[in-house]
């Protein structure tokens, strides 16, 4: 059985390595649109989507 800390290792970075990341801006991006419009979260869509893009990326890139 994987133990949860092997588990977590995997998919996302930790918030400690997410600063570290490419994508850092457009999490960042997409965290402040959900502040401003939390009550209507698809106007923050194209935010969530440019960093999906991102992160597909950046695994890609790291699985090379």
């Amino acid at each position: 059985m994987a133990s949860a800390n092997t588990q977590s290792s995997v998919g996302y970075p930790s918030a400690a390595r997410i600063s570290d990341s490419e994508c850092y801006p457009a999490y960042t991006a997409s965290l402040k649109c959900l502040e401003v419009f939390s009550s209507d979260k698809s106007k923050c869509q194209e935010y969530f989507d440019i960093y999906k893009e991102c992160r597909k990326k950046e695994r890609s890139t790291a699985r090379t």
